[in-house]
Formats: C-alpha cells, sequence, structure tokens
C-alpha cells in the first residue's frame, strides 16, 4: 500500500514537472519570456478595475458595450508583439461581442480599445 502512494506521488511529480516544462518551451515559442508575477497580477488588476467601474455604471440600455467589461465574456487573451512601438509585447483581450482590449504587459496600463467608453482612459497621442 505504501509502494502504491509512493508510485502516485511519483506520477504526480512527474506531471507536475513535464507541464512546467511545457509551459515555459509554449512561452518561449511565442515570445514571452521576461513576464514575472508582478506583470501578470497588474494586467489582471486593470481588467478587473476596468471591468468593475463598468459594471457599476452600466445603465439598462441595450448599448452592446455596456457590458462588455465581463470577465466570462472573455473569448481570448493573447500576447502579441508591439512592431509599432518597434519592442515590447501588449495583451490583447478580446470579447464575445467582438471588441477588443489591449493592454502594455510591462504596466498593465490600457492602451488600445475598441469601445468608445475606453477612449478616454488611453493614452494621449499628443
Amino acid at each position: 500500500m505504501k509502494g502504491f502512494i509512493l508510485l502516485i506521488l511519483g506520477i504526480i511529480v512527474a506531471l507536475l514537472v513535464i507541464g512546467g516544462v511545457a509551459a515555459v518551451h509554449v512561452m518561449h515559442e511565442m515570445g514571452i519570456e521576461d513576464v514575472n508575477v508582478d506583470t501578470v497580477k497588474t494586467i489582471m488588476d486593470k481588467v478587473l478595475n476596468i471591468h468593475s467601474s463598468e459594471s457599476s455604471g452600466s445603465s439598462s440600455s441595450s448599448d452592446s458595450s455596456s457590458d462588455s467589461g465581463n470577465v466570462i465574456d472573455v473569448v481570448k487573451e493573447e500576447v502579441k508583439q508591439n512592431f509599432q512601438n518597434g519592442e515590447g509585447s501588449y495583451k490583447e483581450v478580446t470579447y464575445k461581442d467582438g471588441g477588443f482590449r489591449q493592454y502594455d504587459t510591462e504596466t498593465g496600463e490600457l492602451i488600445g480599445s475598441s469601445y468608445d467608453s475606453d477612449q478616454d482612459k488611453l493614452p494621449s497621442m499628443e
């Protein structure tokens, strides 16, 4: 019985190690090399802040962007290279209604959005 438990624990450890190696490989292939825990937390805080501000300010109108920040409406999240800036990367979040938001991966700042309600939150281009 003790050998069986050790075997199960060994299999679990092996799966965790293999999963970690696979995750590092996928991140390397996608060009995500310098993402740390603080960066991810900052981005998630920004996303959740936008979500909470939209939820508290939403009305009963039929505007499709009023509920676009809901976490359950996220269709895809991906990190892309910022070719326009020449370096760096950004995180693009695509929502069920077809809209998107783009966040700087280093600062977590909102840098692009297809929603009219976000336009005043974007950095100035001047």
